[in-house]
């Protein structure tokens, strides 16, 4: 799964380092 993550916030931030540790998350851009 690809993701595109948009923002440079604490709350966008938080949200990609769980994102990232997803098993099921490819390509985290």
């Amino acid at each position: 799964m690809n993701i595109l993550l948009l923002g440079s916030g604490g709350r966008e931030h938080a949200l990609a380092w769980k994102i990232a540790a997803s098993p099921l998350v490819t390509k985290l851009w």
